[in-house]
């Protein structure tokens, strides 16, 4: 059996003991299914195992759950990388190729059917939230975010103050590029 994490915000946890795990419908269609259940692996790491976590509560969530199911480990289910499209596999696949990962921080598991409350292995309070926020790897990289409102959505702390910032980080960069360009052509 495929053990998988599912994370939701406190007020939905007894409705999902009791009722299952309902399948939330998708925009876009995969493989013809139009309702689904995001998940993730349990992994060895607490850390990577409820890294959406942070990100669930920049969204406006303030306690979260985890809520840990089996499926069978035949069962078509899909994997991606938040920014890809996914791909179709295995349950105890998905489980394999996510776990072998050197950063699996951004994985997601799509289950295309609800989770029945049989299938429901524990129901946890998640004592505080961990993982990255905007993207994996946001705090070590070098570009700037996205001013996008998905990324820097209206009326998050400091979004505007974010907003306005990003032309003078662009500006920033290219001159560090640039600097480090004419560095390299007087050593070479």
């Amino acid at each position: 059996m495929a053990r998988l994490v599912h994370i939701t915000a406190d007020t939905d946890a007894a409705l999902m003991r009791r009722h299952g795990i309902r399948a939330r419908r998708l925009p876009t269609f995969i493989g013809g299914e139009d309702r689904f259940v995001w998940a993730f692996p349990v992994l060895p790491s607490y850390t990577l195992t409820h890294q959406w976590s942070r990100e669930l509560k920049r969204w406006g969530r303030r306690t979260l759950t985890a809520v840990t199911f089996n499926i069978d480990d035949e069962e078509t289910v899909y994997v991606r990388h938040y920014h890809n499209p996914p791909m179709p596999m295995s349950a105890a696949e998905a489980n394999g190729m996510i776990g072998r990962i050197d950063d699996p921080r951004g994985y997601e598991v799509i289950v295309p059917r609800r989770i029945e409350p049989r299938e429901i292995r524990a129901v946890r309070l998640l004592p505080q939230a961990v993982g990255w926020r905007y993207w994996p790897g946001a705090k070590n990289a070098a570009r700037f975010p996205c001013e996008c409102p998905a990324c820097i959505p209206r009326g998050e702390v400091n979004a505007r103050r974010y907003r306005d910032r990003i032309p003078l980080l662009q500006a920033r960069f290219t001159a560090r590029e640039e600097a480090a360009a004419r560095a390299e052509a007087i050593r070479g």
